[in-house]
């Protein structure tokens, strides 16, 4: 459902039995109706001008709240900033934040293991939707003995307000790096990902080091509330978009009031391998209009030639519609391992081919409008 102004909105609220399949419209089944209490029955002193019955709706004007709730947000000053926050805290004087959670996010069937990690920085290391932080894993840089580990960098999964929406935290998704001997084939320790290791063991009140923030190429352009966002991902590179979406749908920002079209395209292993599965599927029922998700699951479903689904295959699959929203403006994101963009390209190129257009002349403007966002590590 398109979000809509707190004044004059028409909401459609089904009556008797049919109001219990809407409880995400109303938390409970009354609400506050100009000083009237407004409760699933057909008994109702409300004007006429106000209500009406069709096909067993109520159609009701003026109701002084959006159509689904959102979450309150604070403080608002960070909304105050005309320019992202960068390299507040460098890695020679990085921030000490604090593990408040680490929970698993991958069902059993999963190749290897995703962890949602929630840290605490008091407000100290503030950012924007898409950028990144740093961190510096505890212990020895090999290859420099008596030098900390280099930085690594992840992508931020919340808002600016975070998880407790209160401007104290940031959350990462983050992949367990396990290396497994080709020759054994059993787990060598020694050549683990040291810093996914370290946030995917670590506990709540334990310490991290935190650099950054980091990256502008990521922002969400926030200039149109009506633009259209189209965001691909593989594994983990799903964690800005979850900032993004998190500021579409879930918060109540008053500076950004989205009313355009997010399309979510995400590409992993197999079905327990999704993430942040049921925030995106709520979104798609609260906002039918704004949002749509779709999945590319390579262990799970077929492409049209037969092959493992990949999330080019499912981008080819919208392409004509996906040119056509390039072609008015819509800005494209994509964000995962290096290896996704290859057969992304060669797919966009394939497509151009077909439509009669340069590929390369059209990235190339994409490119200049601003359109064309890429972070891959």
């Amino acid at each position: 459902m398109a979000q809509l102004a707190a004044s004059q909105v028409a909401v459609t609220v089904p009556v008797g039995s049919d109001l219990s399949t809407r409880r995400s419209v109303f938390k409970t089944h009354s609400i506050s109706f100009h000083d009237k209490s407004w409760a699933p029955s057909l008994s109702l002193d409300l004007k006429k001008k106000n209500a009406r019955l069709r096909n067993r709706h109520i159609i009701c004007q003026s109701v002084q709240q959006t159509s689904v709730p959102k979450v309150n947000v604070s403080p608002l000053y960070l909304e105050d900033a005309k320019e992202p926050p960068l390299n507040i805290h460098k890695p020679k004087e990085p921030y000490t934040a604090t593990i408040v959670s680490v929970e698993r996010i991958v069902g059993p069937k999963a190749p290897g293991e995703t962890c949602h990690i929630v840290i605490d920085h008091g407000g100290n290391v503030p950012y924007w939707e898409g950028q990144s932080y740093g961190i510096i894993p505890p212990g020895e840089n090999p290859k420099k003995p008596g030098s900390p580990h280099n930085v690594r960098l992840y992508s931020i999964a919340s808002t600016r307000y975070g998880d407790t929406f209160d401007g104290k935290t940031a959350s990462f998704c983050v992949r367990r790096a396990v290396y497994y001997d080709p020759e054994t084939g059993k787990e060598d320790p020694s050549k683990n990902g040291v810093c996914s290791n370290f946030l995917c063991n670590s506990k709540p009140g334990d310490r991290v080091r935190v650099t950054g923030p980091s990256g502008k190429i990521m922002l969400l352009p926030e200039d149109n509330p009506n633009a259209t966002h189209i965001m691909i991902a593989t594994g983990t590179g799903v964690a800005p978009y979850r900032g993004y979406l998190r500021r579409m749908f879930m918060e109540s920002v008053p500076t950004f009031k989205f009313n355009g079209l997010a399309w979510l395209f995400l590409g992993v292993a197999n079905s327990d391998s999704l993430l942040y599965d049921d925030e995106f599927k709520k979104y798609l029922k609260d906002y039918p209009d704004n949002f749509r998700y779709d999945l590319a699951l390579s262990r799970e479903q077929k492409s049209k030639s037969g092959g493992k689904m990949y999330v080019q295959d499912k981008i080819e699959e919208y392409s004509d519609e996906i040119f056509k929203l390039l072609d008015t403006g819509a800005h494209i994101y994509f964000c995962g391992l290096k290896g996704m963009m290859p057969g992304i390209q060669e797919t966009l190129k394939r497509v151009a081919d077909q439509r009669g257009e340069n590929w390369e002349e059209k990235l190339s403007q994409l490119k200049k409008n601003k359109q064309w966002h890429v972070e891959v590590y």
